[in-house]
Formats: C-alpha cells, structure tokens, sequence
C-alpha cells in the first residue's frame, strides 16, 4: 500500500509528506474498521485520480452495512447476558444461569429450555 521509502546512508528511512499522508489515511481507515483489502481499493482510487465518488460509496456501505450487522450482533449478545446476569442469584448452587448458557450440557438448565 505504501512505496518504500528511501534510506539515508545510516540505513534510517525518510519518510515523504506524501508518505506520511498515506499513513494517516491507513491509519484512520483502520480507525474506522476497514479491512486492508478496503483500504488498498480505497487508496487506489484516491490515487489515481479518477477518484469515482460512485465506488467510494459503494466500499463504505458495504462496510457500514457490515459494522450494523455486528452492532446488531452485539446488541442480541447484551440482551442474552443481561437477561442471564439478572437471574443469577449470586448465590453458591449447581444451578447458575451463566455458566448453563456456556455449558449447554447442564442438566438443571435443560429442563429450562436452554
């Protein structure tokens, strides 16, 4: 994604502005949760100058329909932990809500239809 930079006679690289806009623009893609895969399309279209605000859009609703159906994801997790959290009595016994969820095989919570 990014040329290499060149080496000063000591072996250090330098980095160019635009090596370092580059770098900031990965960096915030992956802020943003883009795949490498995403970021390298996005930056080929950034850099080649036909910048097609068309296939921008297209990237980043695939990548926001994808960031919504794991916000959905973990809205049903906190649901089903929340509910379990709340009948756990804190309590010492064989019956405990969550470790029935993580351990489907228990027999006292079979019989509660987990």
């Amino acid at each position: 994604m990014l040329a290499a930079p060149p080496r000063t006679e000591g072996g250090r690289r330098v980095y160019s502005q635009s090596h370092r806009r580059t770098l900031g623009f990965i960096r915030r893609a992956r802020d943003l949760g883009f795949s490498l895969d995403e970021i390298r399309a996005l930056l080929d279209l950034d850099g080649s100058g036909r910048a097609s605000c068309a296939e921008v859009r297209e990237i980043a609703s695939l990548h926001l329909a994808n960031v919504r159906a794991k916000l959905a994801d973990l809205a049903g997790l906190e649901a089903v932990l929340s509910e379990t959290v709340g009948r756990c009595t804190a309590n010492i016994t064989p019956v405990c809500p969550v470790l029935g969820i993580l351990d489907p095989e228990r027999d006292s919570l079979k019989k509660e239809g987990f």
